[in-house]
């Protein structure tokens, strides 16, 4: 299992829901080779989230074929119950949805699963959920994933109000002695990385604003500078 807390942030986690899926090893290498940290995976169940993506036996496939961190985002309708196979399939981190949990415990309990399945958890929530939810687990997972768009979706524009909730959870994490590290998906671009990483992002999510470019490599080392 790759560790989280093992690069220097800020990085990028290119997201193949926007690579070509004909030749997406050929992408997933392009990233690598460019100077990506993660690669950022989004399952998608067509229930949790009207749209459907990559599944598990993509995960199997590709988990150990390059040298990235896989940084899975599980949008999915019961992660209590399914987070765990994602771990056990190759997944070095997997970041399932607040939303998604019908109580406190089964956040709870999800969080230990994917952890004795032996890889790092992380817990997303939606543009319209109060940040402050956030406060009874964050001793307990490895990263915050907050949505800068409507998940389900690539190509979408970044909700401007995301800079003042990762000013929010930047604050909440700010006591911690290990905190988890700060995530943003939605809209990212040079623009939008910069003042993601001014309000406390570490790790940029970008799709469209990556694969499918001549300057792929360009683009990525801009959205650092």
């Amino acid at each position: 299992m790759k560790d989280l807390r093992s690069f220097s942030y800020p990085i990028v986690a290119p997201s193949i829901l926007a690579a070509d899926k004909s030749a997406l090893l050929e992408e997933i290498k392009k990233a690598e080779r460019f100077g990506a940290k993660y690669l950022h995976i989004d399952i998608m169940d067509g229930i949790f989230v009207p749209a459907t993506s990559f599944s598990l036996d993509v995960l199997q496939k590709i988990h150990d074929q390059h040298h990235l961190l896989n940084d899975v985002h599980i949008m999915i309708a019961d992660p209590l119950h399914d987070a765990e196979k994602y771990a056990l399939a190759g997944a070095d981190n997997v970041t399932f949805h607040y939303e998604a949990c019908q109580k406190k415990e089964d956040v709870h309990e999800t969080i230990r699963r994917i952890h004795q399945a032996g890889a790092r958890a992380g817990l997303s929530i939606k543009p319209a959920t109060p940040v402050s939810v956030l406060k009874d687990f964050l001793e307990e997972v490895d990263l915050i994933l907050l949505m800068s768009v409507e998940p389900g979706k690539g190509g979408q524009k970044f909700i401007p109000e995301s800079l003042n909730r990762l000013d929010e959870i930047t604050a909440l994490l700010a006591p911690l002695p290990n905190r988890p590290i700060i995530e943003i998906d939605g809209g990212i671009n040079q623009e939008t990385a910069k003042l993601s990483l001014a309000h406390g992002a570490e790790a940029l999510v970008a799709g469209s604003y990556l694969f499918g470019h001549p300057d792929m490599e360009e683009r990525l080392k801009e959205m650092l500078r």
